[in-house]
């Protein structure tokens, strides 16, 4: 009877599909239907099988779910499923359900009391269990309807595939897509068993390949399969309730398999696919915007434009390569001219400190296993810095303070070393070796408002620069703190009035300030809408004392000052990968490493050229000239614009003869032709403003 039953419901559509002539695929068809024919028997019969065993005792039972919003659900044990939840408390959009903490089938009827979240396809488990499905799908249209025996089907980071043998390698993506889809729309249901090695190896007894690859996957006494139509799939996790909730199915790549014990060609073909419960059009909106992210990715820029490389050799460190190192000069010195109007000077502070000195800031006790140590001579232990406070703190303490000298704005730009855990280290947004445009104010308490305005002033100048919105942060007292209770309230309030007459919009972080004292931090949104944390305001009270920093007031006596951290780009390595990504790696002029390509028409023209980079290069441009004879003008335009150069000057003869360029922006536009000293003069100005603009 189940075999009949079996026989009903298998039809072999493959057949249908294959051309008349190709006796060979003909066969392998035949033998493919009869291997599934014989494995849904198999199914059935052990299906039937489970289903007698399994105990009834607990069926019947009532049983309390509590739902992830703190509400409870009434229902019986081996009755209710999540799917029956969802429906009943009108959930949409679920695609599997988390009992306990486990995942679990929206129609597998549930056990016991316990806890349920229902999860979409925005969640990473929801999608996985819609791509298994898919890869159930794919493998079922793969076998039926092309003939193709499946040896093994997962799911990848983005998207899922299936490893076959089809002797026909000519697939059409396009109509593969379509019959998945076609499949799908069956609302087939996908059951679900659970099978030990004995059982496993009698369902998939016909398929050799198949078999070695599910033993391989078994790391367990039992592996789960499920049938989906007229085929058998095997799955790491949970599916959905049938196929009908995929919508969309796009197929991304075909590509041979290497086998990692055979020298020769497997023969074993990897089709790799994606699927969307949705219509298409909002995930391949959705797609398109990982791929821009992608493309804007900090790392593959600066590997594309030759600006830095991270190696073994020093991990967590970067290697800037002289573009690379453009960049970060010239955000260097972009930084110190503003120092010098806003009347900070910089200081030069010693890489490497006895551990006695990270002891007397405190930062030992509470830092002391993120820092990079080394041993000398008579057991002494040194420690990089992973900051510049302790430092700065020596130097004012060098000699005795006079109120007239304060405030004292300490600029440094000494390299910083962390111990970063290696899996957290991530291209330059977080480094083990880096720079901070740091800086520390040291100032008296009636000081201190104008101080913190001041420093509001220079983040919001800087960061209309690069054309960043930002927001700022108050981050209240931490538990555990340093200091008394009534000082950290007359801090936060100081912070709260700065920020209250600096005029932008702000909110209450409650808790996250440092240990030694209330601090302003600041959000950025950069072009893409995406946030960052980057400067910082920081009030100290306990560095001045631990270090019994002092200074003569106009009384007479001695007073204690008040220190200011403060950084505004802050890393400098993680600011760079920032403004990769937020330009897309088209760098305005004024940071550009690319900035001025010269392509000659002809040889006799090439002196001339030369005479152009020679005067841009001496007036402080990073400027290129491509004599390569043999590419046409076309050919070297197209390699200026893949290179990122902001402008191109074309020098033929005319311009030779009337000393002019024809300029050619980054975006294409035909800027016309120009005396050189004029151009010269033009960007000159564009750059000196830091403007981001291309035209001039």
């Amino acid at each position: 009877m189940l075999a009949a039953a079996a026989s009903r419901l298998f039809r072999p559509a493959s057949c249908r599909f294959l051309a008349a002539g190709k006796l060979r695929a003909h066969r392998r068809c035949s033998q493919v239907d009869s291997s599934l024919h014989e494995r849904l028997q198999i199914f059935e019969s052990l299906r039937e099988k489970q289903f007698n065993d399994k105990s009834a005792d607990a069926a019947g039972a009532s049983l309390t779910i509590r739902l992830a919003n703190g509400s409870t659900v009434k229902g019986t044990a081996g009755i209710t499923t999540p799917l029956r939840v969802a429906q009943s408390c009108r959930v949409k959009g679920a695609l599997i359900g988390a009992v306990n903490g486990d995942l679990w089938d929206l129609g597998r009827p549930l056990e016991s009391d316990c806890e349920l979240r229902l999860l979409g396809f925005d969640t990473v488990e929801g999608r996985q269990a819609a791509w298994r499905t898919g890869a159930c799908v794919l493998g079922g249209v793969l076998q039926t309807e092309f003939g193709a025996e499946v040896c093994r089907e997962g799911v990848l980071e983005h998207g899922f595939f299936c490893d076959h043998l089809l002797d026909s390698s000519d697939l059409s993506l396009t109509d593969v897509e379509e019959r998945c889809k076609k499949a799908a729309a069956l609302k087939r249901p996908l059951s679900r068993l659970q099978l030990n090695g004995d059982e496993v190896r009698e369902l998939f007894k016909n398929n050799k390949l198949r078999l070695q690859f599910v033993e391989e996957q078994m790391n367990g006494p039992t592996l789960t399969v499920y049938r989906c139509g007229d085929s058998i799939a095997v799955s790491s996790g949970p599916l959905l309730p049938h196929t009908g909730l995929l919508k969309d199915f796009k197929m991304l790549q075909l590509s041979p398999v290497a086998l990692a014990d055979q020298k020769e060609a497997s023969g074993l073909t990897r089709l790799i696919g994606v699927a969307f419960p949705r219509e298409k059009k909002e995930e391949l909106e959705k797609e398109k915007e990982q791929q821009e992210a992608r493309a804007r990715d900090h790392r593959c820029i600066g590997i594309d434009q030759e600006l830095f490389f991270f190696n073994d050799a020093s991990p967590g460190s970067c290697f800037f390569m002289p573009k690379g190192a453009h960049i970060y000069n010239t955000l260097t010195d972009f930084m110190k001219s503003e120092y010098r109007r806003r009347g900070f000077t910089e200081v030069v502070t010693p890489t490497l400190y006895s551990t006695a000195l990270w002891e007397r800031s405190g930062h030992w006790e509470h830092y002391g296993e993120n820092m990079f140590t080394v041993t000398s001579e008579g057991s002494q232990t040194y420690a990089l810095k992973p900051m510049n406070c302790p430092a700065h703190c020596l130097m004012f303490e060098q000699r005795v303070r006079s109120w007239k000298e304060l405030p004292l704005r300490w600029a440094d730009f000494g390299a910083l070393h962390r111990n970063e855990l290696s899996g957290a280290l991530g291209g330059l947004t977080r480094v083990r070796r880096f720079c901070q445009d740091d800086a520390h104010i040291f100032c008296m308490p009636e000081q201190l408002e104008d101080e913190i305005v001041a420093c509001l002033d220079f983040v919001r100048s800087v960061y209309q620069v690069f054309g960043f919105s930002f927001h700022g942060l108050l981050s209240t007292r931490p538990t555990p703190f340093l200091g008394e209770p009534e000082q950290w309230d007359g801090a936060e309030q100081q912070l709260e009035k700065s920020l209250q007459q600096f005029g932008e919009s702000w909110e209450l972080n409650p808790g996250d300030g440092a240990f030694y004292g209330p601090k302003i931090d600041i959000r950025i949104k950069d072009s893409v809408g995406r946030q960052h944390q980057c400067a910082t305001i920081q009030l100290d009270f306990q560095l001045p004392i631990r270090f019994d920093l002092q200074y003569v007031g106009g009384d007479g006596r001695f007073h204690r000052p008040v220190m200011i951290h403060r950084a505004v780009l802050g890393s400098l390595e993680r600011m760079i990968a920032i403004l990769a990504e937020s330009f897309g790696g088209k760098w305005p002029l004024w940071l550009s490493p690319a900035q001025i390509m010269v392509l000659p028409i002809g040889g006799d023209n090439e002196t001339y050229g030369r005479k152009v980079v020679r005067q841009f290069r001496e007036a402080g441009f990073m400027a290129d000239f491509n004599d390569d004879r043999r590419a046409t003008l076309n050919k070297k335009i197209r390699s200026a614009q893949l290179g990122r150069y902001n402008y191109t000057f074309v020098v033929g003869d005319a311009e030779s003869e009337s000393g002019t360029v024809s300029v050619r922006s980054r975006g294409g536009k035909q800027l016309g032709r120009r005396p050189t000293e004029e151009v010269l003069m033009s960007l000159t100005l564009l750059r000196d403003s830091r403007s981001n603009l291309d035209e001039f």
